[in-house]
């Protein structure tokens, strides 16, 4: 009896220990994965904010209502209209074909008895100046075939009508043909395709040079940006870390720049970097260390070179802040007895203080290069990503895509890839590398 009192009871405290990580769970769900997870799905679409027809998700072809019937409306009554303004009865012929194919489509449409009630609704409103606010109202789900059949339809007799505008020479009937035509292809944009396309965006970008291009340039500044930065860091901090006078007033000095905001220190260094009147270009052209004055914002390599300059001088307080509470760490007794038994100054740093200060690289190594990963801010305002997309990160590029463009299907596909990209960073720093960071042991 007491030992299933005493099993009951350890399976009570391990049902408890998992409930209290569960909150944890879907708070990391809801933070980290729920966003990454609503790009993933947006990824699947050809979702685009720019085009009308684009502008929202859509597994299935909808057709809305309210547009579609308020243009119908006055597309029937033109072609009518049309068909006795011109002279010729080829082209009359033609529009009144024309015209019968629309009714036939639209009759077809309205073969269906919900979207015939819901089309009785709509009119209803839009004869009482009413605007469908109602979504479900609004729009209808309408069979793919059939959806993609009435576009092609509807923008094949655009360019019929346009066609025979450009030989009529009367210009007020030439407007009215326009004004027809142009009536065509706006029912044809109230006619929305499913813009589900699977994986294919994922297809498009692993063939897009540019997309390989922002990611070879992110991976360079990293690794060029992080290793100088871990080895001035280390040396800063090996520095501040020793006892002198004013220690504290160059530890606070040693934090300026990294406590300036990245949008002010990239425009700072902009300036700094000005062919015509930047100090730093102008003393590097002196020591005959670049070309010329403007070649650090003019060339690719110049470009680079100066987006990693700034961030090295921005960021390496950061990695000198981290690898200083490590160095903090590690007992002045061991050094002292390390110099009883006769070891200088090197041997004490390669024996003692690199093993001890393990942990503490490794951690910052991880942070910074997450960091310079997803750098942003700093090229934007500084480069831009130019001269000719020369500096331009992924995460520069996604957002080009995402809001200069409005493309957020293709947009999301970056983010997604981003966030691959820093999730392998992730494992090979904690698995692979720093897999001893956890276990408590010091080598």
């Amino acid at each position: 009896m007491k030992n299933k009192k005493r099993r009951s009871f350890q399976l009570n405290e391990k049902q408890l220990g998992y409930a209290m990580v569960i909150p944890s769970l879907i708070l990391v769900f809801a933070v980290v994965l729920w966003p990454v997870a609503q790009s993933f799905y947006n990824s699947l679409f050809d979702y685009r904010l720019n085009d009308p027809t684009r502008s929202q998700l859509m597994l299935s072809a909808q057709i809305d209502l309210e547009r579609y019937l308020d243009n119908y409306f006055y597309m029937d009554g033109d072609l009518e209209a049309l068909e006795t303004q011109v002279e010729s009865e080829e082209a009359s012929s033609t529009i009144s074909s024309i015209r019968q194919n629309i009714v036939d489509y639209h009759e077809q449409l309205l073969s269906d008895e919900e979207i015939a009630q819901k089309a009785e609704q709509v009119n209803e409103m839009l004869a009482n100046f009413t605007p469908v606010l109602n979504d479900e109202l609004k729009y209808a789900n309408i069979d793919k075939d059939f959806a993609s059949d009435y576009r092609e339809a509807l923008l094949s007799y655009q360019a019929e009508l346009n066609s025979i505008a450009e030989n009529l020479n009367d210009e007020q009937v030439v407007q009215q043909f326009t004004q027809t035509a142009g009536l065509l292809g706006a029912v044809s944009e109230n006619i929305l395709e499913s813009n589900f396309i699977g994986l294919a965006n994922y297809g498009k970008y692993l063939q897009d040079a540019r997309m390989w291009q922002s990611l070879w340039n992110t991976t360079f500044f990293t690794v060029v940006s992080v290793a100088l930065e871990l080895v001035l860091g280390l040396m800063i901090a090996l520095l501040i870390n020793r006892a002198f006078k004013g220690r504290g007033l160059v530890r606070a000095s040693v934090l300026v720049p990294w406590a300036i905001p990245t949008a002010v220190a990239a425009m700072m260094w902009g300036f700094l970097y000005d062919g015509q009147s930047g100090i730093v270009a102008h003393y590097l052209a002196s020591l005959n260390l670049i070309p010329e004055e403007s070649w650090l914002l003019s060339t690719a390599e110049g470009g680079m070179f100066s987006v990693i300059l700034a961030d090295v001088w921005k960021t390496t307080p950061y990695m000198a802040l981290l690898l200083l509470a490590g160095l903090q760490t590690i007992p002045e007794s061991l050094y002292e007895a390390s110099g009883v038994d006769g070891a200088n100054k090197w041997q004490q740093f390669w024996r003692i203080t690199l093993p001890l200060l393990k942990s503490s690289i490794l951690v910052a190594l991880l942070f910074r290069t997450l960091d310079a990963f997803r750098v942003f801010d700093l090229i934007y305002v500084l480069t831009g990503g130019g001269p000719a997309n020369s500096t331009e990160s992924i995460s520069i590029y996604a957002y080009k895509t995402l809001f200069a463009q409005q493309n957020f299907g293709e947009g999301s596909v970056l983010s997604v890839i981003v966030f691959l990209c820093v999730g392998i960073i992730s494992f090979i720093y904690v698995k692979l590398i720093g897999s001893d960071l956890f276990d408590g042991r010091t080598k």
